[in-house]
């Protein structure tokens, strides 16, 4: 039933903790449906109103009284053109993936002890192997075995997925201009060593604006990662039209119990966001334990060959 008439408009019933989030969000509440007795809204209305009107033309106006000159200097710059071009993608992102993050953790001593041991046959000199050539590797071995995580939904009517035979890897690069995913393509049939130097050719392309806009498509999965920033989890979007996207925190020591005695090892976050729709709970938990597994002792060697 539809409470919120013009008679009653001027005095919407809701929460402080419902105004807020319709603050923050630049909505005005008074044009919200309450769902609940006496037409009391609730933050489930509100996101409600906002994706009912996030198609429509006209942009859901900011509900600010005042200027922000009033309270003191400003300043008024251009948003990146980069994010200007990725801001309707992560909203129809957003909007019509049901996004579910799964977060765990992976015990990275022993392939940090190898990544750190590796050294060139000829020179004798230390390579500079980051965590994430390792990662990148590891997910392709995890898609193999998990098909439903390399596929896109283009005809979820008809009940219709694309379950994708190539494992590119789109890696989330920081950049002066924005946000940057290039792909790199078919991980699974390279090395350590190719895949360390394709990262930084891409990261370079990106940060020099000479990588080809081909390259930001044909994904299989993305990984984003915020190690050499900080943090820990967060929720990744997916990048829309795969249906899974790892997120990577900083790693740090942490006291373990094995046989019988604390034992400090280091530990890397993971976030896992997956499109609901095709993968479930208990799929994304697997697909993290066998990510774990590949990058835990047994399996980290082989990830170098």
């Amino acid at each position: 039933m539809n409470y919120t008439t013009e008679k009653n408009k001027k005095n919407v019933l809701a929460s402080p903790k419902a105004r807020k989030f319709a603050r923050e969000l630049g909505v005005d509440v008074k044009n919200v449906v309450g769902s609940e007795k006496r037409g009391r809204v609730i933050e489930k209305d509100i996101k409600k109103y906002v994706s009912s009107n996030i198609n429509k033309k006209e942009d859901i106006k900011i509900n600010n009284e005042y200027e922000h000159s009033e309270f003191g200097q400003i300043e008024i710059k251009e948003v990146p053109r980069i994010k200007r071009i990725a801001a309707p993608h992560l909203i129809n992102s957003w909007k019509n993936i049901p996004h579910v993050t799964n977060h765990d953790e992976v015990d990275i001593t022993e392939m940090d002890n190898f990544r750190n041991s590796l050294t060139d046959i000829y020179t004798g000199e230390k390579k500079k192997i980051t965590p994430l050539a390792f990662i990148t590797k590891a997910v392709a071995s995890s898609l193999k075995k998990f098909p439903s995580f390399n596929s896109s939904i283009d005809d979820i009517k008809n009940g219709k997925i694309t379950l994708k035979k190539y494992y590119h890897i789109g890696i989330a690069v920081d950049t002066p201009h924005g946000l940057m995913v290039p792909k790199i393509r078919d991980v699974d049939k390279k090395n350590i060593n190719q895949i360390s130097e394709e990262l930084k050719k891409v990261s370079e392309d990106c940060r020099n604006l000479k990588i080809e806009k081909k390259e930001f498509f044909g994904g299989s999965i993305t990984v984003t990662s915020l190690g050499g920033i900080g943090g820990s989890f967060f929720t990744p979007i997916i990048n829309y039209p795969e249906v899974a996207i790892l997120g990577i925190g900083r790693s740090y020591k942490k006291q373990i119990f094995i046989n019988e005695k604390f034992i400090t090892r280091t530990v890397l976050p993971l976030s896992l966001s997956y499109d609901h729709r095709i993968i479930d709970g208990a799929e994304a938990a697997r697909f993290n334990n066998d990510l774990k597994d590949n990058l835990g002792s047994n399996f980290a060697y082989k990830l170098a060959i």
